[in-house]
């Protein structure tokens, strides 16, 4: 079982660069992939149950792909397809390392990876797999954010760890060098602030659902080690 200071059952957010990482591994991007899927390994071995949901962007980003004049369905369509192929990709990883994964996806895929479902998914996190949440949430128009607050809430988690680029959220845009990080920052002084770290539909769910998210830099050495053992790290959204 996990010790007192670590998690019982988290959500991880990953970004769908990730998997760049995983694509190149004679290069230095290896490092940080490898130091992350040991550091999810170990939290597991721990005994923390993990549900991990990764975006696509780095294959195809669907809101993107609809400024280019593809119709915004089709658009999102193809994202959620790619979030299938990257879930593929960090399974793998995962299970080189002798870590137990199942992937879940909310657009059927045939025999490629299972239909997902919410009891499925408790039955797989409590007889000891990583799932990983493939598919976005199944409809267009919604962003993987979304798609990992909703995941987050069916399974029970007690918060959202949203890994990305930047040390945690600033009171404005990070390129400004008097751009100051907040430690912490309720949902609404988020949302009132236009913050783009993500997506203003998740973090209204997670407000009213009062589920905490923690913002922090994935990129930075030990971060998710430091994440998972709730070391003082990155920005934590909660409170009103």
């Amino acid at each position: 079982m996990p010790s007192h200071a670590s998690y019982h059952r988290i959500l991880l957010k990953l970004s769908g660069e990730v998997i760049t990482g995983f694509q190149k591994p004679q290069n230095q991007e290896s490092t940080w992939f490898d130091s992350m899927i040991s550091a999810i390994q170990k939290a597991h071995a721990s005994g923390m149950q993990i549900g991990i949901v990764i975006g696509g962007g780095n294959i195809v980003r669907g809101v993107s792909s609809h400024t280019h004049g593809f119709d915004r369905i089709a658009a999102d369509q193809m994202g959620m397809l790619a979030t299938v192929i990257n879930s593929l990709a960090l399974q793998q990883a995962l299970e080189k390392v002798h870590c137990p994964c199942k992937i879940l996806s909310a657009i059927a895929c045939g025999t490629i990876v299972e239909t997902h479902g919410w009891k499925k998914a408790l039955d797989y996190l409590e007889n000891g797999n990583v799932v990983i949440f493939a598919g976005g949430t199944g409809n267009p128009y919604f962003s993987t954010d979304t798609a990992a607050v909703l995941r987050a809430l069916e399974i029970h988690a007690e918060i959202v760890l949203k890994a990305t680029k930047v040390d945690g959220v600033y009171d404005k845009d990070p390129v400004y060098k008097d751009a100051k990080m907040k430690e912490e920052i309720s949902y609404s002084e988020f949302l009132q602030k236009g913050l783009k770290i993500m997506d203003a539909t998740a973090i209204a769910l997670c407000r009213q659902h009062k589920l905490p998210v923690l913002v922090f830099n994935l990129f930075t050495s030990g971060s998710l080690q430091n994440v998972f053992s709730k070391e003082k790290i990155g920005t934590l959204v909660s409170g009103e």
